[in-house]
């Protein structure tokens, strides 16, 4: 009886706290690695990916002209238009309740 009381106490805290805002520093991304707060590293099963910290890359070749196509001469015209996320990167995570999943919402820019 005492252990369902405390069990429903846990589960009423969760549920009004469905989120916990964390910070971590990017250690690894291939395979992706975390340190949250410095107390400890997760790897890329526990994350969700914001698509605006994934790489884009966008081939401007077909949109131009070159003088080296004409000559028979390869030329990739490529832009960075976002870079992704790089060890030493400052992470804002979002802890899902439950704490399995965290968001990885946004880098930090400054503080």
């Amino acid at each position: 009886m005492l252990s369902a009381i405390k069990q429903a106490a846990v589960e009423a805290l969760e549920a009004g706290q469905p989120v916990a805002i964390l910070f971590g520093t990017v250690t690894k991304t291939n395979p992706l690695e975390v340190n949250v707060d410095q107390r400890f590293t997760l790897d890329a099963d526990f994350f969700i990916v914001a698509e605006s910290l994934t790489p884009l890359e966008v081939d401007l070749s077909p949109f131009l002209s070159h003088s080296g196509a004409e000559s028979g001469q390869a030329s990739s015209q490529s832009v960075l238009i976002r870079r992704g996320l790089q060890p030493g990167d400052r992470v804002i995570l979002l802890r899902m309740q439950g704490g399995q999943k965290y968001l990885i919402f946004d880098r930090v820019v400054s503080g």
